[in-house]
């Protein structure tokens, strides 16, 4: 576990944060009492050509994304809470950590351990808001990793009340023939696998009222044709969630899942999509552009908060106005 530092308010870091010339376009962003933004142009959309390396980082996006480090306000929603959010050094999981902590949650990320850079700066900003981080890298798509993840978890923070698996792989293959074993094998293990292992090893600690949150994706419904593994493996979280369910809520344990469309983060630019792809990346969507994590944390603030405390087998989906059943 890290050692937590000096208290800060949320408020503060939002004003420090807000100065920074690197933050993406805050001013589009209504704060309280402003006026509501057009969802079209709230966020720019040009987004050049760029590669790189897997995993990939937030913190060399062109332009960056936005987590709602400068523009989350939290309001108590998850105060007491402790949540384990894997994949939560960068992209959703990142917007999901910062907004969890503002809101009151202690809260741990897992991660790959070539992310500890980006992983590092939302520690920073967990402890920004006066919550406990704890920082647990780790490759999910071996089981016993998988598994320690969870239990060092509730080590680190006394108890479990939300789980958001969230972690994924996505590697873009345009032709069957190209897809590996190797590489079906990984999405399945990472996607998969590693939800039902952590979902298993967490549900001792989980007492009623837990929330777990799994993170699903519009691929579930409309599949791209060169994400065969992909598409099919949120599928399948799909149904597992709502199948979970049905068998925990006579233990008041709440499970539903959240579907994005395209958002913009470091998956895609590191092998989720096909490279020439890039800068149109959520352009044929009804909104005509990408979304932000941030615009995606509300959905897992909700699903762990007690106002969806009659929610459960439920999939929300947030895409951009792309239909989903």
């Amino acid at each position: 576990m890290t050692q937590d530092q000096p208290d800060q308010t949320a408020q503060a870091d939002q004003a420090e944060q807000a100065d920074r010339p690197d933050q993406t376009a805050q001013s589009n962003r209504p704060g309280p009492g402003t006026a509501p933004v057009d969802p079209v142009s709230k966020y720019p959309v040009d987004i050049p050509l760029q590669t790189q390396p897997f995993p990939g980082l937030a913190s060399e996006l062109i332009p960056p994304a936005d987590h709602g480090e400068s523009s989350w306000v939290g309001h108590g929603r998850l105060a007491g809470r402790r949540a384990l959010i894997t994949g939560g050094d960068s992209g959703i999981g990142r917007a999901v950590a910062i907004a969890f902590a503002r809101e009151g949650a202690d809260v741990v990320i897992g991660y790959l351990p070539s992310e500890q850079s980006d992983a590092d700066e939302v520690a920073a900003l967990v402890r920004e808001a006066g919550r406990t981080c704890v920082l647990l890298p780790g490759d999910v798509g071996d089981e016993a990793t998988a598994r320690r993840i969870v239990r060092e978890a509730v080590d680190g923070l006394g108890g479990l009340d939300v789980l958001v698996l969230n972690a994924a792989r996505q590697t873009f293959v345009a032709n069957l023939e190209d897809l590996s074993s190797e590489q079906w094998a990984e999405t399945m293990n990472v996607n998969v696998n590693a939800p039902f292992w952590q979902m298993q090893e967490a549900l001792p600690h989980l007492e009623p009222g837990s929330s777990v949150i799994f993170t699903s994706s519009v691929q579930a419904y409309t599949p791209s044709a060169g994400l065969v593994d992909y598409a099919a493996s949120r599928a399948a979280v799909n149904t597992m969630s709502k199948s979970l369910a049905q068998q925990l809520a006579p233990r008041g344990i709440r499970v539903n899942a959240v579907a994005p469309g395209p958002f913009w983060t470091a998956l895609q630019v590191s092998g989720g999509k096909d490279p020439e792809q890039v800068p149109y990346h959520g352009q044929k969507n009804p909104l005509k552009r990408p979304g932000q994590p941030v615009e995606m944390a509300g959905a897992y603030v909700y699903l762990a908060s007690e106002e969806s405390s009659y929610t459960t087998g439920n999939t929300l989906s947030v895409t951009g106005g792309a239909p989903t059943p």
